[in-house]
């Protein structure tokens, strides 16, 4: 392996294996086994190819399963027409097993197309559906964690979808969130009908869409789904920003696993402190700057190459990963804003060597957590949205065209 992965062992602090091994049985996704219970949550603008593959080779680096890594996700209607920048969503590297797409959409004709053309064209392994998103321009058009209120059309779409990929025997999942506020709960209708339409998993991140990404996840929530789905595993989100704290989660929930969203910006290390708890080690990655910076420089190359060579949009988009990186670390408010600009590998890797990377880990600064938080938000929802919990022809026309101006979230 590269730079990044040669160099984890010699971060790891050893500690007593237990005994006791695994701490969950292996998640089974129908098909498909994940020895480590841990999955990548799809961040738009953040897990593409290049960032999965840190985290993939993280995961792996103690010798153990490295978990499940889900791609950005891609709008339906996009999809169907085959934009260039959705299928390079959806197109995994040789490496990448197994394959994890996430598809968003709020027509199931659309989305079960999109799903077809996933499936029928071999481009993954397995597909989520995200019910989960709470952005304005996502949840103003019906999507994301508001579509859910709509019950019919969350059993149409999550069918369709399931439908579409049966033939292929690929599984389908559901991520979501506990609903759109407290007063208009729906994850644990939601989660009884992704199980009784065939779906192999339900996540949820323990947070209403009100709530946005601010204060504490509500993991009681995550133990009431668990009670309510008994026959699929039920994988718990929100607030993990540490191997200790997902632990803890799938001890005060009885999740069947987890995924881990914002605990990972920054920091792919994280997965092979998963992998190791959740298969006895106490075994910890605690870098020091060099190493991070090493993490960096990799990133960039990566990235280069998932934009097919295109050097300068590859450093554009490594620039907002540069703060959660550095997270923690003596870095001067100069350097900072030079990597926050950088736009060539050439600068990158004058910029990082002009670092003190003889800096050792720094400890609780390091950790904790990164990128999104803010304060609750009213959500942003169609007019009259609320006032039925069934869909009506005006809002029905309005969805056919809500996805055109959806691309991401």
């Amino acid at each position: 392996m590269g730079g990044v992965t040669s160099t984890l062992l010699d971060t790891v602090q050893p500690g007593d294996r237990p005994a006791s091994g695994a701490v969950l049985p292996p998640l089974r996704i129908g098909p498909l086994t994940v020895t480590t219970p841990v999955v990548l949550a799809p961040m738009a603008g953040v897990t593409n190819r290049a960032f999965r593959t840190l985290c993939r080779e993280a995961g792996a680096s103690g010798g153990f399963d490295p978990g499940l890594y889900v791609a950005e996700m891609v709008t339906s209607r996009a999809l169907v027409e085959r934009n260039v920048e959705s299928l390079r969503i959806v197109t995994f590297g040789p490496e990448e097993t197994p394959r994890s797409a996430q598809v968003y959409g709020v027509d199931p004709a659309t989305v079960g197309a999109a799903v077809k053309i996933i499936a029928g064209e071999d481009r993954a392994d397995h597909v989520d559906l995200n019910f989960g998103c709470p952005v304005p321009k996502v949840t103003r058009k019906g999507g994301g964690a508001a579509l859910p209120w709509k019950r019919q059309l969350f059993t149409d779409i999550v069918k369709a979808a399931v439908d579409a990929a049966e033939p292929y025997g690929i599984p389908v999942t559901v991520k979501m969130r506990k609903g759109i506020d407290p007063e208009h709960l729906t994850y644990l209708e939601a989660g009884r009908i992704a199980e009784s339409l065939g779906v192999a998993a339900v996540a949820l991140h323990a947070r209403t869409a009100a709530d946005y990404y601010s204060g504490e996840a509500d993991w009681t929530a995550i133990a009431r789904l668990k009670e309510a789905v008994r026959t699929v595993p039920v994988l718990g989100n929100g607030d993990i920003w540490s191997a200790e704290d997902a632990l803890r989660m799938v001890r005060e929930t009885g999740a069947d696993g987890v995924v881990v969203g914002r605990g990972c910006q920054g920091r792919p290390w994280l997965f092979a402190d998963l992998a190791a708890a959740f298969n006895g080690s106490d075994e910890r990655v605690r870098p020091g700057l060099r190493h991070v910076a090493e993490t960096i420089y990799r990133h960039g190359e990566l990235m280069i190459d998932y934009f097919d060579g295109d050097e300068h949009k590859g450093v554009r988009d490594l620039r907002k990963h540069m703060a959660w990186y550095l997270k923690g670390y003596a870095v001067g408010g100069d350097a900072r804003r030079a990597l926050a600009m950088v736009s060539s590998l050439a600068e990158l890797r004058t910029l990082l060597d002009g670092l003190d990377l003889d800096q050792p880990y720094p400890g609780a600064d390091a950790e904790g957590q990164r990128g999104r938080a803010g304060s609750p938000k009213t959500p942003h929802l169609p007019y009259g949205w609320l006032e039925s919990r069934d869909l009506n022809a005006e809002f029905e026309a309005k969805l056919r065209e809500a996805e055109l101006s959806v691309s991401g979230g």
